[in-house]
């Protein structure tokens, strides 16, 4: 091919983008810009993979070229106004990702958090009928309707914050006919809304009334009904509590095990009360993610880092059940295990519908860095969900973008209460 042949082509590429974004400041999350926050010599991590002054064309809702704005300005005259974007020197960083909520159920738990305060521990409630259970009993009464209107807003909250993508767990239903409800309402949600919706299926949440004293019939129960809601393209993963106030390692054995012949991905409640080593339960079963964290011992955090496990950390439940035993965020630090932020939205122990207030409780309660928090409301996030378009602003992947009015990404986590944004863009289109 002849330099006057390539230069057509060059020339072609540069002006056939579906649309533009101009003078832009991006924070990457691409190892192609340098982005790598576990570096040994962090002088060559280039922060949040950031990349200033540039541009990028997107095709067919994805990212199709990035560069330098002086290399785009002289085909700016090929493109209609509305198909380019001046971000006027703001930030762009990828869509966020919330990897980890509970947001479709029904009720209300205010009396618990009342609870709390006068000195109830998480397991009094729950002994005394409430927690998870009583969550239960309004979500099974409530209707589809019902419920899709109470966990609408819910999620647009967090889509005013730039979420694109979010995982929704059932596990409020605990029989078949609910968790298909909540699931399906999660699916409705994606549809209306614009928005990636990654389901995880935690029947194994807690154990209903009709079952009591028999967690092993219920565990036979949830294993069956998995294969159904699979059927139905309901689960995207699967998902369960593992604690001494909920299931056993070897009762989440089984349904892992159902969820491995159904080639669906894991992940797992682990380490939030006790260390029963459910950490290195899920990294056996190669999980996506291990959540909550706060007694993860050492030798599960070596076998999350061999099975490439996310450990996604949860302030908000922290916060709101005023925790003191921190996540072991230095020796996670030393082994090069991704963390991911969360909300973990939920209506008991963290009614939170602001990723970015989860950022900045990462930053404060539990010392992660400011890049650390919004890696782990992007890339690390998307990386929990199996996502691997999502998360990072590259070449091929999903253009799910959001514009803010800051002036360094760790503004994203340093302020309290105000929503910068700008603008959210998913797949290649504005919102």
């Amino acid at each position: 091919m002849t330099n006057s042949t390539k230069q057509i082509n060059n020339d072609h590429a540069m002006t056939s983008f579906d649309s533009l974004i101009i003078n832009a400041n991006l924070a990457t999350f691409s190892a192609e810009y340098g982005f790598d926050i576990s570096a040994d010599n962090n002088s060559h991590n280039m922060p949040y993979g950031q990349l200033e002054n540039a541009a990028i064309g997107i095709n067919n809702g994805k990212i199709a070229w990035i560069g330098a704005q002086d290399e785009i300005s002289s085909f700016l005259s090929s493109y209609q106004n509305q198909q380019i974007t001046d971000a006027k020197g703001n930030w762009i960083t990828p869509g966020l990702v919330d990897c980890h909520t509970h947001l479709v159920y029904a009720g209300n738990r205010s009396n618990e958090f009342e609870a709390r305060l006068h000195g109830a521990s998480y397991q009094d409630i729950a002994e005394q009928g409430g927690g998870i259970v009583s969550t239960v009993r309004s979500t099974r009464a409530a209707s589809s309707d019902e419920l899709f209107a109470q966990s609408e807003k819910r999620l647009l909250a967090l889509m005013r914050e730039g979420v694109t993508s979010i995982e929704i767990k059932s596990g409020y239903g605990l029989d078949l006919e609910t968790e298909r409800k909540m699931l399906t309402v999660a699916r409705q949600l994606s549809e209306k809304h614009h928005i990636d919706v990654r389901t995880s299926y935690l029947a194994a949440h807690a154990l209903p009334p009709e079952y009591t004293d028999r967690a092993d019939e219920y565990i036979e129960q949830v294993c069956e009904w998995l294969p159904i809601l699979h059927r139905e393209g309901l689960v995207d993963a699967v998902d369960g509590f593992c604690e001494g106030i909920a299931f056993s390692s070897e009762q989440i054995r089984k349904v892992f095990g159902v969820a491995r012949a159904l080639e669906l991905p894991v992940k797992l409640h682990s380490e939030q009360l006790s260390n029963i080593g459910a950490s290195a339960l899920v990294a056996d079963y190669q999980g996506l993610s291990s959540d909550h964290l706060e007694h993860l011992s050492e030798d599960d955090i070596k076998k999350m880092a061999a099975s490439d496990t996310v450990a996604v950390l949860l302030p908000g439940a922290f916060y709101t059940l005023r925790d003191t035993k921190l996540p072991p965020i230095e020796t996670l630090r030393q082994h090069k295990v991704s963390m991911a932020i969360s909300t973990d939205c939920n209506p008991g122990t963290s009614p939170l519908t602001s990723l970015l207030l989860a950022m900045n409780m990462g930053c404060t309660l539990f010392y992660l860095t400011p890049e650390e928090v919004l890696a782990g409301a992007t890339v690390h996030a998307a990386k929990a969900l199996g996502l691997n378009n999502k998360g990072r602003i590259a070449v091929g992947c999903d253009a799910d973008l959001v514009l803010w009015d800051i002036a360094r990404p760790a503004d994203l986590a340093y302020q309290i209460g105000l929503n910068p944004i700008l603008g959210t863009m998913y797949q290649g289109q504005w919102r």
